[in-house]
C-alpha cells in the first residue's frame, strides 16, 4: 500500500538505535527524506548510514534546550518538517518509596517536557501549510503502569494528556497529533537486558514473543500516511495484548 507520504520530510528522536530507529527506516522507505538524532556521534552516524539520504543529527532530547534544537537542526538540514516523532529514553526505576521528589523534574523534561519542545518547534509551521503529521513513542505503562517504574509512568501519561490536548487543537489546520505504546520489543536495549536472548521476555506477553521492532515503524509510518488522516489524538497500543484493558 502507497501510504502517500513521497517527498515528505521526518524528524525522528531518539532514533540511533531500538524504536525510534526503525520507525525512521519505516518511514524511509516510504519515499520520506528523515533527520534522525542521538547522543553519540559514532552512533547516530552508523544509523544513518544505513537509511538512505539520512541525517544524522547529535542532541540529547532529554532537555527542552535540546529537543528544541535538535528540531531547529533537522529543519536546516531539511528546509522543513512534515513529520515530527517525539521519542526519549525512560528514566531511573524506582517505587514512590525509594524516588525522592527531585528525581521528578528530570523525570519530566526528558518523557514530556521535551515533547512538548519539540511540537512547539514543529507544529506551528505544520498548521501554516495545512498538513502535519505527530506521532509520538511513549510505553504502554500510560494504559496499565509497570511496577518500579513510578517516573516513567507518571512523566509518560502527562504526555499523553498533552499530545491529546494538542490533537484536538490542530486538527482542523490538517495536523494530526497521535502516539504509539510500545510493549516489549526485540531492540538492543532488551538483548543486553536478557543477555541476548530475549526468549524470557516473553513470558506474560499473550502473543507469545516480543514484539519486532520493524513492525513497529510500519504502525509508526501508517499513523503519518495520508489514510490515517482521520485518526486523532488516539493512543495506540503495540505490546502483544500485554494490555488486558477494555479501554
Amino acid at each position: 500500500m502507497d501510504l502517500g507520504l513521497a517527498g515528505r520530510t521526518a524528524a525522528v528522536a531518539g532514533a540511533s538505535s531500538g524504536l525510534g530507529l526503525a520507525s525512521a527506516r519505516a518511514l524511509a522507505a516510504e519515499g520520506v527524506r528523515v533527520a534522525i538524532c542521538g547522543r553519540d556521534r559514532t552512533r547516530v552516524d552508523a544509523a544513518a548510514a544505513d537509511i538512505d539520504g539520512a541525517v544524522p543529527l547529535v542532541a540529547d532530547v532529554s532537555t527542552v534546550a535540546g529537543a528544541t534544537g535538535f528540531v531547529e537542526a533537522a529543519i536546516d538540514a531539511l528546509g522543513q518538517v512534515d513529520i515530527l516523532v517525539p521519542n526519549a529514553g525512560g528514566p531511573p526505576p524506582g517505587s514512590f518509596a525509594s524516588t525522592p521528589v527531585e528525581a521528578y523534574l528530570p523525570a519530566l523534561e526528558l518523557n514530556l517536557l521535551s515533547t512538548v519542545a519539540m511540537c512547539e518547534a514543529a507544529v506551528p509551521a505544520m498548521c501554516e501549510r495545512g498538513w502535519g503529521r505527530v506521532v509520538a513513542i511513549t510505553s504502554v505503562s500510560v494504559r496499565q503502569p509497570i511496577p518500579h517504574l513510578i517516573l516513567s509512568n507518571t512523566a509518560r501519561a502527562g504526555v499523553t494528556a498533552f499530545l491529546k490536548t494538542l490533537a484536538l487543537e490542530v486538527a482542523p489546520k490538517g495536523v494530526t497529533v497521535n502516539s504509539v505504546q510500545p510493549g516489549l520489543h526485540d531492540t538492543e536495549r532488551l538483548r543486553s537486558l536478557y543477555g541476548g536472548d530475549t526468549t524470557g521476555a516473553a513470558d506474560g506477553v499473550p502473543a507469545g514473543v516480543v514484539g519486532d521492532a520493524d513492525d513497529f515503524g510500519a504502525v509508526v509510518a501508517f499513523l503519518c500516511s495520508q489514510h490515517a488522516r482521520f485518526v486523532v489524538g488516539t493512543a495506540v497500543p503495540v505490546d502483544g495484548g500485554t494490555y488486558r484493558g477494555l479501554q
